[in-house]
């Protein structure tokens, strides 16, 4: 018998983007990265995100981006370090701004999109991030892709770190993600999101696009709020797991 790897699991979702569908996410999830200037995001949309994730008690994070509305922060954009730099401070400085409103805690960050992906492979970015973020590290965690350089250098600095994969997204043999070019990078029929997860979860492996498994390791499962059915797979597969003996925590 399989024994399993964790027993209690973080389910994230980012929110604050527009989706306005935040309301009937936060019940099904644990915690919540919060767009905050550079994808989408105003002061409006993050004072929301954040009273509803008190309402529900639901672990409060920020999630910077790529100063890039057009493209929804899902393109590498070329920026000097410097520029880069401030855009990331500048976005945190906001959204921390608004929880100190409401007498909140940060409880972790998130990169997104493009910056997301490219941090986990470039060591360089991923030191220019862990460099822009690091005044703000302090009882916070950095939510991490497993085997990354953004680890790496996360843990050479000592940040605090949660291992982060992903629900509804496929992955390739080097634990990237599948391109969002190519048709098979979304999961999203509930049943296979929590098979996905299951297997994550419960045996610490992943079954990659070329059917190879591969050894990953988390501590919290990411929901994409812009999927089309994101709300009917966080339920499924929150309740799934609870039914499984799995803490949602």
């Amino acid at each position: 018998m399989i024994k399993k790897i964790i027993n209690s699991i973080d389910i994230n979702c980012d929110v604050g983007e527009g989706m306005n569908n935040e309301h009937l996410l936060m019940p099904h999830i644990s915690s919540c990265s919060i767009a905050c200037g550079g994808h989408f995001g105003t002061v409006k949309s993050i004072d929301k995100a954040i009273e509803l994730a008190r309402a529900y008690q639901v672990k409060i994070g920020a999630h910077p981006s790529f100063p890039d509305t057009e493209n929804f922060g899902r393109k590498l954009i070329p920026m000097s370090e410097a520029a880069l730099k401030t855009s990331i401070q500048n976005q945190l400085n906001l959204f921390l701004k608004r929880v100190s409103f409401f007498n909140e805690k940060l409880h972790h960050i998130k990169p997104h999109g493009a910056l997301y992906n490219a941090i986990t492979v470039d060591e360089n970015l991923a030191n220019l991030f862990v460099n822009s973020i690091k005044i703000y590290m302090k009882d916070v965690f950095l939510y991490v892709p497993y085997n990354s350089f953004i680890e790496k250098v996360a843990l050479q600095n000592s940040i605090k770190i949660k291992y982060e994969a992903f629900a509804d997204r496929n992955y390739n043999d080097d634990l990237t993600l599948v391109s969002r070019n190519e048709k098979n990078a979304l999961i999203t029929h509930k049943q296979d999101v929590f098979k996905h997860v299951f297997n994550m979860a419960k045996n610490g492996k992943v079954q990659a696009i070329s059917s190879l498994e591969k050894q990953i390791k988390v501590d919290t499962f990411c929901i994409h709020g812009d999927t089309e059915n994101a709300i009917e797979i966080a339920a499924y597969v929150s309740e799934n797991l609870k039914k499984e003996g799995f803490k949602i925590d």
